[in-house]
């Protein structure tokens, strides 16, 4: 609000403005200047703690961000299959499952290439309207899914818990401990932005707090949320089409898909 009342005010003053407007435009040159000279050395940064980190926990470390993708990967590959098949099945019976295969191959790989659901919004409109979902359903539950419903992002935070869980020897022993680790997982889903690279940190923040690591595991959990961005991403999207048709399925009724 102040900087919405601040523009009117300079806007309101004219010329005599115009030196503030100067300070302005050259303050944010500076701070763009600024963030270009972290961001040319952030990563010899984090390839110093990386080596550090390394020597401490012994070269397993990387065999186990290897192990962490290639299962992560495999699940979300049979959970892509499996569980949106089954959605599309629920929702619009044989030609659910038809119309869903033969129109979500450029929603999932807009989100495979981009890594961001908020980008992938467009395209996965369109297909979900191709599928036979109505308009007023697709560009209300599109959105909505992208900020409040990220299948890929659960599964993710779920993997990042257990990967401290293991580094650090903490021991499960109790069910309380298990619907502990879900609970933290899907609050944190919620603070997951949808945007590539980076928009999980928040949710890493409240991962590593709540559950009373170090604050220096941050970068653990950074490069895990790295490396499975795409495979998650491609969840979260394709997730929403597949809950669409749900949705479509319960307010249009079970013909939904013949009156497209």
């Amino acid at each position: 609000m102040f900087s919405i009342l601040f523009g009117i005010a300079i806007n309101m003053t004219g010329e005599k403005a115009k030196p503030v407007v100067d300070f302005l435009n050259s303050a944010n040159e500076i701070v763009n200047n600024l963030i270009k000279i972290i961001m040319y050395y952030a990563p010899i940064g984090l390839g110093c703690y990386f080596a550090s980190f390394v020597g401490s926990f012994g070269a397993s470390i990387a065999v186990g961000y290897l192990k962490t993708f290639i299962i992560y990967l495999v699940l979300s590959i049979a959970f892509f299959v499996v569980i949106y098949t089954l959605y599309a099945f629920l929702a619009g019976g044989k030609k659910g499952i038809k119309a869903f295969w033969k129109n979500v191959l450029p929603s999932t790989l807009t989100a495979l290439a981009t890594c961001s659901s908020a980008a992938s919004i467009p395209v996965n409109i369109e297909c979900t309207k191709k599928m036979g979902v109505s308009a007023d359903i697709a560009e209300t539950t599109i959105p909505l899914g992208t900020s409040f419903h990220k299948d890929g992002s659960i599964i993710g935070s779920v993997f990042k818990i257990m990967f401290l869980v293991c580094l650090f020897g903490t021991t499960l022993t109790t069910a309380g401990d298990v619907f502990g680790i879900l609970g933290i997982a899907l609050l944190a889903t919620l603070l997951v932005a949808a945007v590539p690279i980076g928009g999980g940190t928040i949710s890493e923040m409240l991962i590593i707090t709540m559950l009373g690591y170090p604050v220096a595991a941050l970068p653990i959990l950074t490069i895990i949320a790295t490396i499975i961005d795409a495979p998650a991403t491609m969840l979260n999207v394709v997730g929403d089409t597949a809950s669409s048709m749900m949705v479509a399925r319960v307010v249009d009724g079970k013909d939904w898909i013949e009156n497209k």
